[in-house]
This record gives C-alpha cells, structure tokens and sequence, in this order.
C-alpha cells in the first residue's frame, strides 16, 4: 500500500535526507530495500515537482548535515542507555537533541518560506535560545 499524502517542500526533503543518512549506515540488505524504494519514490516527487536552485541546494544540505548530527546523538544516547551511563556527556548530547530540533524546525521553515509552501510546520515550544 502507498499512500500520497500534501506535505510541504521542507517535510519532503527532511524525510529524503533522512533516508539518504540511512543509506550511507544501514547494511542489512533488507531494510537497505525498504530505504531505497522510500528513498527513489520521494526523490522523484522532489525531481518532477520541485525546480533545484542554488539556495535550496544549500538549505537541503544543512539540513541533511543536522539531520546527521541528530542521528549520532541518538545513536550516543541509546549507547549510553545501554551502558546505564548518565553522566555529564549524556546531558551534553541529550541537550544537543533539542538544540538541533530547533535549527531542524528552522531550516524546513526556511525551505518552506523559500518555495512559497501553503502548508508550514509550526512548533509551539518555549524557545532556549536567549535572543
């Protein structure tokens, strides 16, 4: 089953730099099918529908670098769950989580603004930025 679903530009590019994250690391060849049959059916919506300019390109790959970093935390965070570790690195990267959520938001945001999206995410949480 395949469901096609409105989601806005940033969403769209989000979840394919997710699933290219995933292609880089994932080795079990059945699972790496599953992320490659996601991966080639979104990659062709964004290709037919969304024109690539130098500004997008940059954004898509700030995004995919966040998403990277996300990524490794989680895969720290669950080590350290693992090894019952909840030590000062552990606050560190579970700070990093939210911290790199926010400027995850931004960026889907930003790639939203840019394309002229109708629909716009919208997060609602207090801001732990001081400015």
């Amino acid at each position: 089953m395949k469901l096609n679903i409105a989601v806005s530009p940033g969403e769209l590019i989000d979840r394919i730099t997710i699933l290219e994250i995933k292609r880089a690391r994932i080795n079990d060849p059945d699972k790496l099918r599953n992320v490659d049959r996601a991966y080639d059916a979104l990659s062709k919506t964004l290709t037919a529908e969304i024109p690539m300019t130098p500004r997008l390109a940059e954004l898509s790959k700030e995004l995919k670098a966040v998403n990277e970093v996300l990524w490794q935390a989680e895969e720290d965070l669950r080590d350290h769950e693992r090894r019952q570790n909840f030590d000062g690195h552990f606050i560190d990267v579970a700070r990093t989580v939210y911290i790199s959520n926010d400027r995850r938001s931004e960026l889907k945001r930003q790639i939203d603004e840019l394309l002229g999206s109708s629909l716009i995410e919208e997060k609602f949480y207090t801001s732990t930025r001081n400015s």
